[in-house]
């Protein structure tokens, strides 16, 4: 990651959530914070301002840790909100709180204590209202790239599958306002899906601890433009003409390339 990040030289990270396994953190002291982020990503090129989203392991722990000022204080790269919009020259980021769409972790959530004191005044609001300013944001932008950030899936054909609830309540939403990616992790892959009827691309980045060799599903091949079952990471590179994204493996190979400007006319 930092020999790539500095042939980029990239403005920012961005991290797509279950920052700390299994269980989030305990607190703003807990040591897996350092164990996990501050002490792993030491890179120079990797010194940049990184955007974190919070992923159904950081809602088993303490989620107004990762939320707190005083983590950014130990470490000024650390940012982790629920959800939140960073707006660049080219492009506008949407991050996505996702966790709280998924129904069976308020309905079967196993062995697992999650903490859902921030969900106010009750998850239905929540909800309603994470969605209405989505909506709404998606709506006025002028950005030339919309993209949204989450960590569960849409569509994928990896362990968990395509999200069901993100299917039928955020999907419409980015259709609805030509969003052009849909970046997540959540699946321990590297994944790239092409919408059949848009121009959204399916972007999965999950891939940076343990993946989980073999575990896929058939797809349409006509959609599938990637799947790969190791550990890598990927890079986004934005012009006011296209969004370029690579994958990559641990030794920074490079594992699959892919521009805006192959889309089709029908698509775009």
């Amino acid at each position: 990651m930092g020999a790539i990040a500095e042939a980029a030289k990239i403005d920012f990270v961005i991290s797509t959530g279950d920052n700390f396994y299994d269980d989030g953190l305990t607190g703003v002291d807990d040591p897996n914070f350092d164990h996990s982020f501050a002490d792993i990503y030491t890179a120079p090129s990797l010194q940049k301002q990184w955007y974190n989203v919070l992923g159904n392991h950081d809602y088993r722990g303490n989620v107004e840790a990762q939320l707190s000022t005083a983590l950014q204080e130990k470490d000024p790269r650390w940012l982790c909100m629920r959800s939140f919009i960073l707006n660049t020259n080219l492009a506008e980021f949407f991050f996505v709180d996702t966790t709280p769409f998924s129904d069976k972790y308020f309905t079967d959530p196993e062995d697992h204590v999650y903490d859902w004191s921030g969900l106010i005044p009750d998850r239905a609001t929540y909800l309603s209202n994470l969605m209405a300013d989505l909506d709404s944001a998606l709506r006025v932008s002028k950005a030339r790239w919309k993209i949204v950030v989450g960590h569960h899936t849409i569509k994928s054909a990896g362990h968990h599958g395509n999200t069901v609830e993100l299917e039928a309540q955020l999907l419409p939403i980015l259709e609805a306002h030509g969003v052009d990616l849909y970046v997540n992790g959540h699946d321990h892959c590297l994944e790239h899906i092409s919408s059949s009827r848009t121009k959204l691309q399916f972007l999965t980045s999950g891939a940076g601890s343990k993946a989980w060799k073999g575990d896929i599903s058939s797809w349409d091949p006509k959609e599938m433009k990637f799947y790969y079952d190791g550990q890598g990471f990927m890079t986004l590179q934005i012009s006011s003409d296209e969004v370029r994204v690579a994958y990559y493996g641990i030794e920074g190979e490079v594992l699959h390339q892919w521009s805006t400007s192959d889309l089709s006319v029908s698509q775009i």
